[in-house]
């Protein structure tokens, strides 16, 4: 072979072996980032070619699939009472992907996990479709329509947990949307979608998880742990040292109660009961701002929460004095979810136990073999056992008592202790306030549910926004619900 020859052969030889690179960088290094691209759509249209698996609520699947009228996807996603659900499972859109349960288990859902080798192998073979796994959830299928029903017509959130093992089992948020709206990709689709991003009143934000208020008065229950952990005071029935009104240290600014009720000197059972401002602002002021956050992180403040679906982060700050004591009883910078409040509830009447909340169970194949399951798992102690019993016995009286502000939640035959809370809003507090309550039910001596509920009801008058009056009923509704069903 002459010289030219040769070069011209070692020049194709050389352009042969970097397509060769090129094309197995591609198929085996890249596959994995090529295919999760939103923009590939031989991945879209193989995800929607077979019928996604399901979200189950209670052994009922709460999701399913139709003929899509796309010309490139077989199938689209479909909900049942998808307003109801969507703060649980998210949404599945041909043309903006997904969220939520939806979307962290998208590879089961839609067949494509490696869990799912073996069935996917075997459908080859048998000649079988395609076929995804199931989501099965932690919630409680009645809890969840109380929670929805009683937030009709209203902003607010509420969830709820089994004590016991830290299982989600309501997470409501309204006002909400139907998934099924824009689950595929035509002009109706993508015309309801903006709609939705649009609305003022944000129907797509999940306020169970995703929004942080102002605890108001339930942050009381906190500040009362704090108290009895650090040893601040003897005891729930002795007298504490708290004026009233109490001066905000620092300033000259007087720390009020709503109305005339016996805040001076009122022991720890009694300032829970008619929700003393100035024992509990006096209180968290006497501790200081490093152990009231050492306390609120032991129930879960300032990090985010993973149900899988991600909690944003509640917040209780650092910060000076007067702004600490005012955190105390809920106010200044203080924030939390509702997921939150509801873990705070969770932990007392778990006798101080906090377990992490989880809303799925298990994920199984197509024909039920068992994937994964979620174990239990113990996230912190805020509080003793001894402590958590006081606590009990302090947030029963704030529902049994006759003047208690929680006497709306009472449901007979069973104990229920309760906070309620009316936070603050708006700059001065020119805005209306938010309506909370947070409550636990115990049957036979165990509690099966603890609730956190929290109305932004703009439409009530403002002389008419309490905790007990608005929030309290419906934590009554999704507690009854929860006990109903066990029976």
């Amino acid at each position: 072979m002459n010289k030219p020859l040769r070069r011209i052969a070692l020049f194709c030889g050389f352009l042969v072996l970097a397509l060769l690179v090129r094309d197995n960088w591609i198929q085996y290094v890249k596959a994995d980032d090529l295919n999760g691209k939103s923009l590939n759509m031989r991945t879209r249209i193989e995800r929607y070619a077979h019928e996604r698996g399901n979200i189950i609520v209670g052994g009922k699947p709460i999701t399913g699939s139709v003929i899509s009228d796309s010309n490139y996807f077989k199938y689209k996603r479909t909900w049942q009472d998808g307003a109801m659900w969507s703060p649980v499972t998210g949404y599945a859109s041909q043309n903006y992907d997904a969220n939520q349960l939806e979307k962290i288990n998208d590879d089961i859902l839609t067949g494509n996990s490696d869990s799912l080798f073996f069935d996917r192998t075997m459908a080859m073979f048998t000649g079988e479709k395609k076929r995804g796994g199931n989501v099965i959830t932690t919630l409680n299928a009645d809890a969840q329509k109380a929670a929805f029903d009683g937030l009709k017509g209203k902003k607010g959130a509420v969830a709820a947990l089994d004590p016991k093992t830290g299982k989600i089992l309501a997470l409501a948020s309204s006002p909400s949307y139907d998934p099924s709206s824009f689950a595929g990709n035509t002009k109706t689709d993508e015309k309801n979608y903006q709609v939705l991003l649009k609305d003022k009143d944000k129907p797509m934000l999940n306020r169970a998880l995703r929004e942080t208020y102002p605890p108001g008065s339930t942050f009381k229950v906190v500040t009362a742990s704090a108290a009895l952990e650090n040893g601040l005071v003897s005891g729930i029935d002795e007298p504490t040292d708290s004026p009233d009104p109490y001066q905000l240290p620092g300033t000259h600014q007087p720390l009020n109660n709503e109305g005339t009720i016996p805040c001076k000197n009122a022991t720890l059972k009694v300032a829970l009961q008619f929700s003393c401002n100035t024992v509990f602002g006096k209180i968290s002021n006497d501790l200081g701002n490093k152990k009231m956050i050492e306390e609120a992180n032991k129930f879960g403040f300032n990090k985010e929460i993973f149900t899988p679906v991600r909690a944003d982060a509640s917040v209780y700050p650092e910060d000076n004095r007067p702004q600490n004591a005012m955190a105390g009883i809920g106010q200044a910078s203080n924030r939390a979810t509702p997921l939150q409040m509801a873990m705070v509830a969770s932990a007392v009447a778990n006798d101080g136990k906090l377990m992490k909340p989880y809303m799925v169970d298990r994920l199984t194949a197509p024909n039920t073999d068992v994937i994964s399951k979620t174990d239990p798992e113990e996230m912190s102690r805020p509080l003793s056992a001894a402590n958590a019993q006081n606590l009990q016995a302090m947030m029963e009286n704030v529902v049994s008592n006759p003047q208690g502000t929680g006497n709306n939640a009472q449901i007979p035959d069973v104990t229920v202790g309760g906070k309620t809370g009316t936070a603050q809003h708006g700059l001065n507090n020119s805005e209306k306030p938010y309506a909370w309550f947070i409550s636990y039910a115990k049957v036979n001596g165990s509690a099966p549910v603890a609730v956190a509920v929290v109305v932004e009801d703009g439409s009530a008058n403002r002389d008419d926004i309490s905790g007990g009056g608005l929030a309290a009923p419906i934590a009554k509704a999704v507690m009854q619900a929860v006990i109903n069903s066990k029976n």
